[in-house]
Order: structure tokens, then sequence, then C-alpha cells
């Protein structure tokens, strides 16, 4: 099956996606890459999800991604003595560590971490943002705070710290075991919640030794402050807008996902824009005109990816969901602005060998009208590289390494194959010819470009250009 677009779909599975039949229509209807939420799935439950995609995998004979998310910490505030209470702009409230039921004056914050990182002057929002205090006064154990918006406080709402880098890492010790249960599975990808710093990364990164590639959730100022590092020991990011737009004012969200869109493709890391796209749509059969422009947005600002989180998990309308978002993404990508858009974020290349080699693949294939650019590729670089130039032609990624083309999936316009492992050049040649016939991206006569490195199976080696025709039996001509 080869997709009609080239950004890349992320469906969530939940209670109304986890069976078998329903997992294969999302995968007809345009999804590309599953995301696994281990907020809300067992370990038991996520192992039966990860074997039923690998069934339709077999089944449509197309890699499939699968992401499994991270909770992340999640900071609560704990019980009230009625349940909940109604508070004043303006009059104090406390958070502190004692166990004792809430009142209209307090509070427990069982997060000692929280009690002795913030500071006077500092936020708290709770309930995703619908209360806002202010810190007046901390001793580590207790603090003061003023309300400066919203009124209702209620058993163990979530707390949001904007002002407040807590000094401990992204994971948590649920993470950890849900890290080391997603990893036995051999999931592709692996989303961090609630990065803050480029260790958190790297603490992952050290327990996952290359079996799964780490997307870095963006959703914290500190993390867009320290947006260059968390890109360079990322392997691709989420710009997850849900918490990014409780943490930081929702006028500038939009801005930084073009920020964090941009500064991805410079360094060549796959990107993903996620949260409420076509929120609408968990109850209605149709989405608002509004979301289809934040869908729109997000492929014509050349993201890779567009995920769908409750509306495909849990929304009555899954399927319909995941087609609304394919149909937007293919008639954006018709317009005859998307390719001149496209093209204006174009950056330089670094000056590395595969970069040079992407680039003239590109300029090659543009210039004379090829078919396709085929990358044969062992690690996956040469699909990366060659993705971050966003050429016009189709990418075609060459793969006798199943784990590299199930991470490629997510790559913006390529379509990936797994193929046995050639022997020389002449057989990735024929091969590349073969391929391109069968899976209809040209016919007989045709040409595409296919980069390589040479010697085969050295991973980011790639030093290789060749056009060839596509013979009438599919091989390469002359």
């Amino acid at each position: 099956m080869r997709r009609s677009r080239k950004v890349k779909i992320l469906a969530t599975l939940g209670p109304a996606s986890s069976d078998e039949a329903m997992i294969r229509k999302l995968f007809d209807a345009g999804a590309d890459v599953f995301r696994i939420n281990m907020s809300h799935s067992s370990h038991e439950l996520m192992r039966t999800l990860v074997e039923r995609l690998r069934k339709v995998e077999a089944e449509v004979q197309r890699p499939i991604g699968i992401l499994a998310d991270l909770q992340g910490p999640k900071l609560r505030v704990g019980k009230f003595k009625n349940g909940a209470e109604t508070l004043e702009i303006g009059q104090s409230f406390t958070l502190d560590d004692d166990t004792a039921p809430g009142t209209k004056a307090r509070v427990q914050l069982p997060h000692p971490e929280i009690l002795s990182s913030v500071q006077p002057g500092h936020r708290l929002l709770i309930d995703d943002g619908r209360l806002a205090l202010r810190v007046e006064k901390t001793d580590g154990r207790k603090v003061r705070c003023t309300v400066l918006s919203g009124t209702k406080i209620s058993d163990r709402k979530g707390v949001s710290l904007p002002d407040t880098e807590l000094p401990v890492g992204a994971l948590t010790e649920k993470d950890r075991k849900d890290l080391d249960a997603v990893l036995a599975t051999g999931v592709d990808w692996v989303a961090l919640s609630f990065v803050q710093r480029p260790e958190d990364i790297a603490e992952v990164r050290k327990i996952a030794r290359g079996r799964a590639a780490i997307m870095s959730k963006i959703e914290k100022p500190q993390a867009v402050a320290r947006l260059a590092e968390i890109i360079e020991l990322s392997d691709a990011l989420m710009v997850a807008r849900g918490d990014l737009g409780v943490e930081m004012p929702l006028e500038a969200v939009p801005g930084i996902q073009k920020q964090i869109t941009r500064a991805a493709r410079r360094a060549g890391k796959p990107v993903v824009v996620a949260t409420q796209m076509l929120e609408s749509m968990i109850s209605a059969p149709v989405p608002t005109r509004a979301e289809v422009s934040d869908v729109s947005i997000a492929v014509f600002e050349g993201a890779d990816a567009v995920m769908l989180s409750a509306e495909s998990a849990a929304g009555q309308y899954p399927v319909e969901a995941v087609a609304t978002m394919n149909a937007i993404a293919v008639q954006v990508e018709r317009d005859p602005l998307y390719p001149g858009i496209i093209n204006a974020q174009r950056t330089e290349p670094e000056a590395t060998g595969p970069d040079a080699i992407a680039l003239a693949a590109r300029q090659i294939a543009d210039t004379l009208n090829l078919s396709a650019i085929v990358c044969y590729t062992g690690s996956g670089t040469t699909g990366l590289r060659v993705a971050r130039e966003r050429p016009q032609v189709p990418i075609i990624a060459l793969s006798p390494v199943i784990e590299t083309a199930r991470r490629l999936s997510l790559l913006w316009g390529t379509h990936c194959v797994v193929t046995d492992d050639a022997s020389d050049l002449d057989d990735v040649v024929d091969r590349a010819c073969r391929i391109a016939h069968r899976e209809e991206f040209g016919g007989p006569g045709d040409r595409i470009i296919i980069t390589a490195g040479v010697p085969l199976r050295t991973p980011g080696a790639t030093n290789m250009l060749r056009i060839a025709y596509i013979a009438s039996d599919g091989k390469s001509g002359l």
C-alpha cells in the first residue's frame, strides 16, 4: 500500500481502537505509526497491543512503527476534607507536607522536590491552569501562595510549574518499569514526557542502549530554553501542545511550534505535532474548520507527522478521525503553494558526506523530474538526511533491517520497504529498480536516483549516487 501524502499520521490506541480489526481499519484509513500511552496501559495490555500490531504488519506487508509514550512525573495535590473547595482571588493558600485533609486555607502537596525548589514569585498552576497561584514565602516544608486566578480546587488535581526546574529526572519509578517492559517487546520509539534538560534524555538512552529510538516531548518552558541541546541528544521531537499550553501563554504556543519544527528539520530529526488536532471528533463525525486549519498549518510547516490522541484512542469516530486527517494532508500537499512554502524553509546542509549526497540527490531528482529517490540504508542515516531535504519526489527507504524500516515509517515522505541484504552495488541498483517498479513509483523507461554507502553495511557512510532506468522487466536498464 502506497500513501498519497508525505506527512505521516500517528494514531493513539485505546479503548475505542485496541482490537486487531480496528487497528487494521485505522491503518487502511491512513495511520502509519501507532502510539501506546503508558499512562493508561498496563504491561499486559501493552504487550497485547504490540502483538496485535505486529499481526497487522504481517497482513499488510508494510513496516509499522510503534511508539510507547511514558507517563512521566505526575504532580498532584492531596485530598480535601470536603472533596473540593472554592477559593477567592487574592486570598492566601498554603501547600505543605501535612497529610491532614485539605481546607479552604491549605492542602497537602506530597512532592518534597516541589516544596524545596519553588521560590517567591514562581507560579503554580493547578488543574491545567484553571487555578493559578503565586508563591509568596517558602521554608522547604510549606509554600504560602496568593490566588491569582480561578477559584476551584479539588482532590488530586495536577500541578504545573512553569517557572521552576525540579531537581529530579523525567523518569519516575513507574517509568523505569514501563521502559524495561516496552523495550522487551521491541517497540520502535519511546517518548519521554516532561523533559527539562539534556540529562533526562541521556538517562533514558543509557537504559535503552539502542533498542529503541528516543523521542523527546517538548512541553515545558525549561525544555524550550534548552532546545538545541535536547535536539542533539534526541532521535525525534514531539510538540506536546497540551501541557505546553498550560505552562506557557497560549498565544505563544503557535510560535514555539514553528520554532521546534524548523529546528528539528535543520538537525535532520523527525518532529511530531500533537494534542487536540481534531479534538471535536471525539464526539462528532466531522471536525471544526479551525481544527482543519490547525492540521493544515502543521503540514504546511513540514512536520514529519501529525498525531491523534483521544480522537483515535477513546473517541466515537476513530476511523473517521484518521481518514479526515489523511484527507486534509493530501489536499494540503496538492496545494500549489505547498512546494514553495516547504522549499522556503530549507536550510543549508551540514559539511558532511551524507548531507552533501542527500542535497545532490534532491537537486538531481527535482531537476531531472525523476520518479523517486531510493535510499539503501541499514542504520537509517541515509533516509534521515534525504528526508531533511524535503524533495518533491517520493523517497523509498530500502533496508535489510526491519527495525530500521519501522523507525523510518515516522519520517516525512519516506516509503519503507524491508528487503534482503544486497550482495554488491549492482544488486543494490537492481533491487532499487525492481522495488520502485513493484511499488508503482515508476514504470519501464522511468528513472530513479539511488543513494547508498560503499562499502555496504557501513553505518553512516553514505557516499554514492547512481541514476538508473527501470527496464521492462522491472530491473535496472543501461
